[in-house]
């Protein structure tokens, strides 16, 4: 599951204590609630938005909320607390892209925090004619999937070794689609340097401050995700920043 050819430190303990700042992100993103459902929308194209390990469609709700708000038809992935890729959930997220696709007859943007980014990268692999795109928040992707403060966690809650986890053995390599990996450089939990894929012609890298836990409302990667939503079907381009 990992790449032996990169050697990636998890990040420090003062940066994982560090994550309390999501309490004060969510303040902010209270604040600022109004703001972002007044931004520019785009298409009107499907949205899919998977949680990270450990967590519900519950807090991905503020993320999701405005992206709803500028026009998006937009779900969760509606299967409760993201325990791991257990037996049958892989099957599971395949029928609910299929069928958000099917439902709305055009390709679906899928966004994924954290681990959930893993799996909209790879179902993007499986299905690339139903995907428009793929959005990952503090997704680890390159080196040792061990080189972050959560892979203890995923063993406990997925009762499997996190080099075993049914997925493509190749994470560095980015889904034949436009990639937007969104990340943090001083967050506690994934290390900038496994989120950071390979960039491009159609994969990018961009930066925000803030907590690994605080992305799914973080005011500053809300707006970064609505201007990638919002680029003209076809004519997807890097950010450049």
């Amino acid at each position: 599951m990992a790449s032996a050819t990169v050697r990636i430190e998890p990040p420090s303990t003062p940066r994982l204590l560090a994550e309390l700042r999501a309490v004060p992100e969510f303040l902010r993103y209270g604040a600022e609630r109004r703001a972002l459902g007044r931004l520019p929308g785009g298409d009107g194209h499907p949205v899919m938005v998977f949680p990270g390990l450990g967590a519900s469609d519950r807090l991905t709700s503020p993320l999701r909320r405005s992206i709803a708000a500028v026009g998006y038809p937009v779900t969760g992935w509606e299967m409760g607390r993201n325990l791991g890729l257990r037996h049958g959930v892989l099957d599971a997220m395949l029928a609910r892209l299929r069928g958000w696709h099917d439902k709305h007859g055009r390709p679906v943007s899928m966004i994924g925090w954290s681990l959930g980014g893993l799996y909209a990268r790879e179902l993007a692999k499986m299905e690339p004619a139903r995907v428009r795109q793929v959005i990952t928040l503090g997704t680890p992707s390159v080196g040792d999937l061990r080189a972050n403060n959560a892979w203890r966690l995923y063993e406990w809650l997925s009762d499997q070794k996190v080099d075993a986890v049914p997925i493509d053995t190749m994470l560095h390599v980015c889904p034949p689609v436009p990639t937007t990996s969104i990340y943090s450089p001083d967050e506690g939990i994934v290390p900038p340097d496994a989120a950071r894929i390979p960039e491009g012609a159609q994969c990018e890298n961009i930066a925000v401050d803030g907590s690994h836990l605080g992305l799914p409302w973080n005011p500053d990667v809300i707006r970064l995700v609505l201007e990638r939503l919002a680029q003209p079907e076809g004519e997807w381009r890097p950010l450049g920043r």
